[in-house]
């Protein structure tokens, strides 16, 4: 009772095929088809860019500057 037995389908697919026409049911197939095709390929496009890693530039820094060294105190004393 839950789910379509064999003939609902059948009756299902005779009804949207002269609803829709041969042709037109059919082009619609190829439309189908055609966009699961274009799905693959920009999935495999991504694929290959994500296995090629990120080209960084190595840049060297320079060392810090020495600066004028001060006494540490508490930041909490008495004057």
């Amino acid at each position: 009772m839950g789910s379509f037995s064999l003939m609902h389908w059948l009756v299902l697919g005779v009804i949207a095929i002269l609803l829709l026409g041969g042709g037109r049911f059919s082009n619609m197939m190829g439309d189908v088809a055609k966009g699961i095709k274009q799905f693959k390929k920009g999935m495999a496009e991504d694929d290959e860019a994500a296995q090629k890693p990120a080209e960084i530039e190595a840049k060297r820094v320079s060392d810090p500057q020495p600066q004028a060294q001060t006494e540490a105190r508490p930041a909490h004393e008495e004057r």
